[in-house]
């Protein structure tokens, strides 16, 4: 399962639920404001560190860029859409709204 992750997880819980419920080795795909969780050295810092430890995770390159991030979390992949289209071909999706 592809899990997409859109939403800040400064103000919302989306992220926190997806990586209690995500399987090991699921891709998590971090879209529109759900970018900001790549961000290093905030709070969620630690948190993603242990995600990349058991998910591939990637974060939409057009909304990094969008948003002004413009460092991220090392082992974060930095995704186009076309990438994104892979993924979902390969993955069901599942959105974290």
């Amino acid at each position: 399962m592809l899990h997409i992750v859109n939403k800040s997880p400064f103000k919302f819980r989306n992220l926190d639920s997806c990586l209690r419920i995500a399987k090991d080795d699921d891709p998590i795909m971090l879209i529109e404001d759900g970018v900001y969780a790549a961000l290093p050295g905030t709070t969620l810092d630690r948190m993603m560190k242990e995600a990349l430890k058991t998910h591939s995770v990637f974060a939409i390159q057009a909304d990094l860029k969008a948003r002004g991030v413009d460092r991220i979390i090392e082992g974060i992949q930095v995704c186009d859409y076309s990438c994104f289209v892979t993924l979902v071909e390969k993955h069901v999706p599942y959105s974290w709204l």
